[in-house]
């Protein structure tokens, strides 16, 4: 066994002890307070293993932003990690059966954060030779679509030469994620117009039946072939049954493999005229995140990736999915980005949401290993 493999066997309970902290302090996205004690958490971790506190960006609505520096070279590599989760608090509880550990968030992505801290760690204790700046960038909002940290992702990444993102793998393969589609949503208010529907029900103009056809038209955009799709998720309209609707609301998700795709349909639903008379449309929302696109320096920091896998005996994949990331800024930016080196588990979002104790090692030392062999071999196969 290697001496970072090893490092990371010996260190399991600590890991472990670690995800526990974090996972058991309740950090719901929209809850500013609590995003912010959490925040002090990881501070705590920082400063118990390498003697400095992360960089505060404060933000007023959404918990703050931390920004932690190791190394001194001038080519950099970002690690990102959102400590946000989509849970209440309360919702989940932290418990150990067998080779899982469960609780809010400790898949989607304390779990990640806390290894690759981890593997940070270990280059530190064991003095290897490190040759990049690392950036660790822990980030609040990113379950929401990151409104406040995309900006500091974005401009922290153009001073970037690779970013490393750790979101949990593709389940059950252990797969890391080289490409994903890019997100956009969208709300369309539908007014109409007013009337009794049993004495002057001709008089009126239903929002709700304007509303049907623009859902059937906006599905039938959805081309599984070219890797798009277009879900009407949210709908409301009307109030009394005796009232022909004079309003309505959809609300629509939609997911591209490509840039240039993103933007056809974005024109699409901007483009929207109404499908009846005397009914009118509002369209508010837009692009929230590029696709995450593969490229030859994905391809190539791919490689560094299996070779660095290899070391620990794994056998590395890669795969395309239509979850968005902030792995989708950064590549989007030109940045060679690598995703889902978070911690083995499943149930993202789900309340059997777990990590697998034993992978644990193992991962983390891949983390390492490929952390390394950037820093050595500039990202080249």
């Amino acid at each position: 066994m290697d001496s970072i493999r090893q490092f990371m066997e010996d260190h399991l309970q600590e890991i472990i002890e670690d995800i526990k902290f974090l996972v058991e302090c309740d950090s719901p996205s929209l809850n500013k307070k609590l995003m912010d004690e959490c925040g002090e958490r990881i501070q705590e971790l920082l400063y118990r293993y390498f003697g400095k506190r992360a960089e505060v960006l404060e933000e007023e609505k959404f918990g703050n932003h931390l920004k932690f520096e190791y190394g001194e070279r001038d080519e950099t590599i970002l690690i990102l990690s959102h400590f946000d989760t989509v849970w209440e608090p309360g919702d989940l509880e932290f418990k150990i059966e067998g080779d899982r550990a469960y609780g809010p968030g400790i898949l989607d992505m304390k779990g990640g954060l806390v290894q690759a801290i981890w593997a940070i760690i270990a280059i530190k204790e064991l003095k290897i030779p490190f040759s990049k700046k690392i950036v660790f960038l822990f980030t609040s909002d990113e379950e929401v679509s990151s409104p406040t940290s995309r900006y500091v992702i974005e401009e922290i990444a153009k001073d970037c030469d690779y970013a490393l993102v750790t979101e949990p793998p593709v389940v059950r393969t252990g797969a890391l994620k080289t490409e994903r589609k890019g997100s956009a949503r969208y709300y369309i208010d539908i007014t109409g117009k007013a009337a009794h529907a049993g004495n002057n029900h001709h008089e009126g103009v239903s929002a709700i039946q304007e509303a049907a056809k623009a859902i059937d038209f906006l599905e039938s955009l959805t081309d599984y072939e070219v890797g798009t799709t277009v879900n009407v998720g949210f709908v409301k309209g009307g109030g009394k049954l005796n009232v022909v609707a004079d309003h309505a609301e959809i609300g629509i998700d939609v997911r591209a493999g490509t840039s240039e795709e993103q933007e056809r349909i974005d024109e699409i639903i901007h483009g929207l005229t109404p499908f009846t008379e005397g009914t009118s449309l509002d369209v508010r929302g837009g692009v929230s995140r590029p696709p995450m696109e593969r490229n030859q320096d994905t391809k190539d920091l791919f490689q560094t990736a299996k070779e660095a896998a290899k070391e620990e005996g794994i056998k590395l994949k890669e795969a395309s999915v239509g979850g968005g990331s902030d792995g989708n800024l950064t590549a989007s930016m030109g940045v060679p980005t690598l995703d889902g080196l978070g911690t083995i588990g499943d149930g993202i979002h789900a309340r059997n949401e777990h990590i697998i104790i034993s992978s644990i090692p193992e991962r983390a030392a891949f983390f390492s290993n490929l952390l390394i062999g950037i820093g050595t071999n500039d990202g080249e196969a």
